[in-house]
């Protein structure tokens, strides 16, 4: 009965704290952890000790591969000196580093003790460095190499970690280091890859829906326990499961069972993330009544403490300005990579949040380690600090350097055009596979409804939120007005015992299914300034090259629409005359019925903000 007390209590601590944390605007890992920090000193609470085994294996694993299904194996490669920089070599950098920090603090601690809390608190954690960065709203390249460093570093703090406990005991060689690396490191890969592999070719041949998902559900210690066994990283076996399962998800079959793995693993992360920052506040009390009669004294151990966390801070931003900008000192890396903005630098030594793994890992120290209590306390003091500090300050230190995270409208702009060209493959593989024997009217459904969703995609840009809903948008309103009708006319029937349950489910499951279709129709992006820099998906042609750049007249509108009584969606102009007329969202499609009248090839949006052409024979955008 305890244990179920608890568990409801944690799931309900952690979905007040996120609700409130989002709608006061305060970080919601900071604020469980200030909750957890609140509930560990209140005397109806009891003693909670965090079990490294749960961490390192019940919690870490998921966690993981929860994140790197999110993350693209190709921004992953094509950022990997950085990665690679970050999550080998800082770590050790860091070990180092730390370890004669302490050493020096505390002559009565080992040096391989010392050493083995540097491994501890070298790594910055993958779920605070996520959870923080994504919200602050950061370049994606910094998100990416941040997400890369938090993937791969605990595989390394843990080999360093394993190295250094070795030590302590008096079992340890520069050969077995050298060889233990290896081990992890080549071992991880191979399973990682084994395990990925036989995962896709199950989940390919199985079609049910929960065998599926459940499959998935134990990919990350399908990867670990084989890795483990070996005395490989299980950590990086996981890493390199969950990036190979993510970019094969898309291709694989069964569209149903890539929703319930996405839906499952959302809150599966959601659940074990928050528990995470809850379980470090619940630490502090136990682990502060740990050091009270150690011998060091209070004073001296929570002076080092600081000067631990000092350094932690200093080293980062040591390691990482040399490591970005010297590499780049070789002609061959500058050409292919240009150095990024110092900012970016910046914001990478200031993203350093330790977390639960920092906690789990120092506890797996020899019990019988002379002051055993102080290393943990000091790896408390790092992951509170980094997380105050660096989590607090970070949003501020962003806006302050003035750089800048995606712009919406710029992805808006690049998923209509990404969308026009999957709609115009979809369009082409209809019109090789009809056949003569195939009901016209299904041909045009067909049709119409593709290309209808490509131009919701259009329907996106240019509108701000408190004009005239799109018509795309105005359809999912009043489409979803009609669904609640028919669920409450299903329901009501249900009532009357006329139908079998089977059936009635069947019927609420395909209400359920379109409408969660159609909400994401109602969300409205964050309207952003800007269109500068936009991409330019497949290319540039001739006429985008050669197309003039007239004025854009003060107050434009579509004159083929007043003449017609209708109302234009958005506004386009021919680059080659000037007219002005609506877009193919419009009822009129006026601009499109230009091109075909006149055959001049570019028009450009003429909607507040945007600058960007479309060339019509070629459809691209540019």
């Amino acid at each position: 009965m305890e244990v179920a007390l608890g568990l409801l209590a944690l799931v309900a601590i952690i979905c007040a704290g996120s609700a409130l944390g989002r709608k006061i605007n305060v970080s919601v890992p900071l604020l469980l952890v200030l909750a957890g920090v609140v509930c560990s000193f209140l005397p109806f609470v009891p003693v909670i000790e965090l079990n490294p085994e749960l961490v390192l294996v019940g919690l870490l694993p998921p966690l993981l591969y929860a994140a790197a299904l999110q993350t693209s194996l190709f921004d992953f490669g094509s950022n990997r000196r950085a990665i690679g920089l970050l999550s080998v070599g800082y770590v050790i950098f860091g070990t180092v580093g730390i370890g004669f920090v302490v050493a020096w603090l505390f002559p009565e601690i080992p040096l391989a003790a010392a050493m083995a809390l540097g491994a501890v608190v070298a790594p910055p954690d993958a779920v605070a460095a996520t959870a923080i960065a994504r919200k602050v709203g950061m370049p994606r390249r910094i998100v990416t190499i941040l997400e890369g460093e938090s993937l791969v570093n605990d595989a390394t703090a843990l080999v360093c970690l394993r190295a250094a406990i070795a030590a302590i005991a008096g079992t340890v060689s520069a050969a077995a280091i050298a060889g233990g690396f290896l081990l992890a490191a080549g071992g991880g890969l191979v399973v990682g890859i084994a395990a990925a592999f036989v995962l896709t070719a199950l989940r390919k041949r199985i079609r049910n829906v929960a065998i599926n998902t459940s499959i998935s559900l134990i990919a990350p210690l399908v990867a670990y326990l084989p890795a483990e066994a070996i005395h490989a990283s299980g950590v990086l076996a996981v890493v390199v499961t969950g990036l190979i399962m993510g970019t094969k998800a898309p291709s694989m079959p069964n569209g149903a069972a890539r929703q319930s793995q996405r839906s499952n693993w959302h809150t599966v992360q959601f659940l074990l993330e928050n528990s995470v920052f809850l379980l470090i506040g619940l630490q502090v009390r136990t682990i502060i009544g740990g050091v009270q009669d150690d011998s060091l004294g209070p004073e001296r151990i929570w002076l080092g403490c600081a000067v631990v966390l000092l350094a932690v801070l200093v080293l980062r931003p040591v390691w990482v300005f040399p490591a970005t900008y010297l590499p780049r000192l070789i002609p061959a890396v500058r050409r292919k990579d240009p150095a990024p903005p110092w900012q970016f630098a910046a914001i990478v030594s200031w993203a350093g949040m330790r977390g639960v793994v920092t906690l789990a890992a120092v506890l797996v120290l020899p019990a019988e380690l002379e002051h055993r209590s102080v290393l943990i306390l000091m790896a408390l003091v790092v992951v509170a600090g980094t997380l105050t500090l660096q989590g607090f300050t970070l949003p501020p230190l962003v806006r302050l350097l003035g750089v800048k995270g995606p712009d919406p409208r710029e992805d808006a702009l690049n998923q209509a055009s990404l969308m026009q060209l999957a709609t115009a493959a979809g369009v082409q593989r209809l019109q090789e596979l009809q056949s003569d024997a195939d009901p016209p009217e299904v041909v045009a459904m067909l049709k119409r409804r593709t290309q209808e969703r490509g131009l919701a995609a259009w329907e996106r840009l240019g509108r701000p939120s408190a004009e005239a809903q799109t018509p795309s948008q105005r359809y999912a309103q009043l489409r979803l007005a009609m669904l609640d009708a028919e669920r409450a006319k299903v329901l009501e029937l249900r009532r009357g015992g006329e139908y079998a349950h089977e059936v009635l489910v069947e019927v609420l499951d395909r209400l359920d299914v379109e409408e969660s279709m159609l909400d994401a129709s109602l969300e409205e992006p964050e309207s952003v300034g800007g269109g500068e820099g936009i991409a330019r998906p497949g290319g540039i042609c001739p006429h985008l090259e050669s197309a003039p750049d007239p004025a854009v007249p003060p107050d434009p509108s579509c004159a083929a629409c007043e003449r017609d009584g209708t109302t234009p969606v958005h506004l386009r102009m021919c680059v080659e005359c000037g007219n002005v007329a609506c877009c193919d969202s419009s009822p009129g499609t006026h601009a499109y019925k230009h091109y075909r009248a006149t055959g001049h090839p570019v028009m450009r949006s003429v909607e507040p903000d945007e600058d960007w052409r479309w060339c019509y024979p070629d459809e691209l955008l540019g």
